[in-house]
Parts: C-alpha cells; structure tokens; sequence
C-alpha cells in the first residue's frame, strides 16, 4: 500500500512511518519541520537528543533495508499537495500535520490565528487535492477526544441517536472543545464530513486521547531513531511533565484538584491504529469516526503513578497542587465508548509500572538536557 503520513518528523508521525514501512507499505513522510522551529521559538528541546529528519531516515535504510521517501513541503501550500498526491497516487493519507497543543493555540492572538490558519488550511487543501488527484484515496485523519469536552453524558464514537419532539435523527456526537487548538480539530471534522458528502471521499476520523510512552519495536532497533520526548508545560503532556519533574526532584505539580479526566494510550497503540484505519479504509463517502485510546485516567492518579515508581528508583518526589491555567471541569462524569478498533484487532498495551519505569529510566538518564524553567505553566486561557 502507497501511505503518506504528513507530520511524519513528528512524536506520532515518525513511529507511524516506521511501523508502516516495516510492515512492508511504501511510506512517504511529508513535514514542514515546523515542530523543530517551535522548539527555538519556545526555547525548548526533546528530552531524547533526536536527528535531523533525513538523518533518521537514513539510519532506518541502515537498520531495515527499507526506504523512507521524505518530502519536505507544506501542507498550506496547494500546489505543493497537489504535486504530492498526482505523483504519488497514495492509497492511504495519515494526517498528522498539525500544530498539536492547547497551550500553544492560546498564547495570544497571533499564535490562536496561525493554529487555525494551519490546521484548517492545510486540512482543506488534503481534501481538495485528493478530490482533484486522487478520489480514491482514503484519508486517516488524527482527531482529539478533546472535541467532545467534557458532556454530562457517554461519549459515542462521533455520532449519537437523538430523539426530539417525535422524531429521531443520527447526528455528529455534540462538540464542546477546550482550546482553540481543539476548536480546530472540529472544524477538520466538520470539513471532512461535508467533503465526504458531496464529492464522495473516504475518511476515518481517529479522535485520539492523550499519547503516552517513548518507544515502539521499530524505534528501539537503534538509539538514533529514538522518538522525541516533549516536557516543557506547553507541548508536555501532563504524564511527560510528571515523569520529568521526578526525573530532576521536582515537585509533582496537579493543575487545580487534578480530578480532570481523559483518556489514554500507549504511542505503541498508536501506530497499530493507524494500521488498522488504513488496512480497513472507509467506504466511498463514508465519513467514519473511531475513539481512539485504550484507558481512562485523572490527572492526579497519573501523578500518583509517577510518584509511586520513582520512589522505587529511589526519587522520592512530593505531590503539590498548582493554579489550573486551564478553563475546565473538575468531578465530572466521563464515560467514553472505544469498541470499534478493539472489534478490528487492538491488543491495548496497558499503563504499567514497567513501562513507567522505562520512560522514567530515559528522563533519569537526560536531565542535563531539560530546561527547568520549561516545567511549570506559563500560557494561561484567561
């Protein structure tokens, strides 16, 4: 199978075009390098020292005997994805290029403009182009949980039978996002179900909960193809920030009373996902959604977890409550459904001691690189 994984330079992307090219497809990685130009811009870095894109991608020809094809290009610029999919004919596209962080979406105007002005854009020209070029394809598009907020009722997989004054419809499940980055994320899928609609494309809209975890099979075959480690309190997931904070003796800092929940899943589950959507695609003019993750934590048990397995390598860390920069609920009902790619062949790979011990090894064994004015929130939504 032709696959192109846009973002492929990035924490999901490159382990995806790794699994992809193993499993014996035809990868081309399409990236901007922006994320590495994000990091100047916040002063940041990987905790994993990575290499330059084209340097990962020779090291994976050394190890596998596979070739990555890389074109560097912008998914804004139409000519430039029009370009790609006439020469390439994908029969999959993975889109993972997009500014990923809520924190980043709300820095201040400017960055709130340049995240829609990204995501949504460079979205729409992947529909347009596959529509012009290459109607076939089917587009693997990376969503968030984050669409739905945080309802007083079960979250669907997209969509949820409502019944009102007599009548019954099948309508997408209600968006209630938390971020300008996730107000994005709805406006892709509600671009992507209307291109579904009236031009015929096949889509899968994997909303995906919050990656954890460092290593896959693949990257593990050589320390140059490690994948990248983001800590700092704008691109860092919250478990990453703990596991960091541990690593350098820092207080293991919960916003507000940490009983915010969400789900979760391994970045190995991750790359299966994707496997899955795209060895199962949609049907023409099919827009599909998939809840993508595999358990369901709150902040707070997540620190709890960290504190419990650094104590064990001997890293005894307190936990402190800190002002929530956040918007969002505490104590609330949160009950998602995720039966679809269980029902494909996911096999979750769990949240466990060991693998929190690993990446904790990994923060250990780095902390000269971690910049500790990074771990603490500074970008606030109010």
């Amino acid at each position: 199978m032709k696959i192109v994984v846009a973002g492929g330079d990035g924490f999901c992307g490159w382990p995806t075009a790794l699994y992809l090219s193993q499993k014996g497809h035809d990868v081309t990685i399409v990236d901007n390098l922006v994320r590495r130009d994000i990091d100047v811009e916040l002063g940041s870095n990987s905790v994993t020292p990575i290499l330059e894109l084209e340097e990962r991608v020779a090291v994976w020809k050394e190890v596998s005997g596979k070739d990555i094809a890389v074109k560097i290009a912008d998914l804004t610029d139409y000519d430039a994805v029009a370009a790609i999919f006439q020469e390439i004919q994908p029969d999959s596209f993975v889109h993972f290029a997009e500014h990923r962080s809520a924190p980043y979406s709300m820095i201040d105007r400017e960055h709130a403009i340049e995240n829609h002005r990204n995501n949504v854009e460079g979205t729409l020209n992947v529909l347009w182009a596959i529509k012009d070029f290459a109607p076939d394809c089917h587009l693997v598009k990376l969503g968030t949980m984050g669409e739905y907020g945080q309802p007083n009722i079960d979250i669907e997989e997209g969509w949820i039978e409502v019944e009102h004054k007599g009548r019954k419809d099948r309508l997408p499940f209600p968006k209630q996002p938390g971020s300008f980055y996730h107000l994005t994320k709805v406006h892709d899928s509600d671009n992507i179900m209307f291109a579904c609609k009236i031009w015929g494309i096949r889509a899968t809209d994997l909303n995906q909960g919050v990656v954890y975890g460092l290593e896959t099979a693949e990257t593990r075959l050589d320390p140059r193809l490690v994948n990248r480690f983001d800590y700092d309190a704008v691109f860092g997931t919250a478990l990453n920030r703990f596991i960091v904070q541990a690593a350098i003796g820092h207080d293991l800092t919960v916003y507000g009373n940490g009983s915010q929940t969400r789900g979760y899943l391994d970045i190995q589950d991750t790359v299966r996902c994707i496997e899955i959507a795209c060895e199962n695609p949609a049907d023409r003019g099919e827009f599909r959604v998939y809840n993508q993750f595999t358990e369901q934590f709150s902040v707070k048990e997540l620190a709890e977890k960290v504190q419990k397995v650094a104590a064990d390598l001997g890293n005894e860390v307190s936990l402190s409550t800190t002002e929530n920069p956040r918007v969002e609920k505490y104590d609330h009902y949160y009950n998602a459904v995720n039966t679809n790619l269980l029902s494909l062949g996911l096999e979750p790979h769990l949240l466990t001691e060991e693998h929190l011990t690993e990446v904790l090894r990994v923060a250990m064994n780095n902390t000269d690189r971690v910049k500790r004015e990074l771990v603490m929130p500074t970008v606030t939504w109010k």
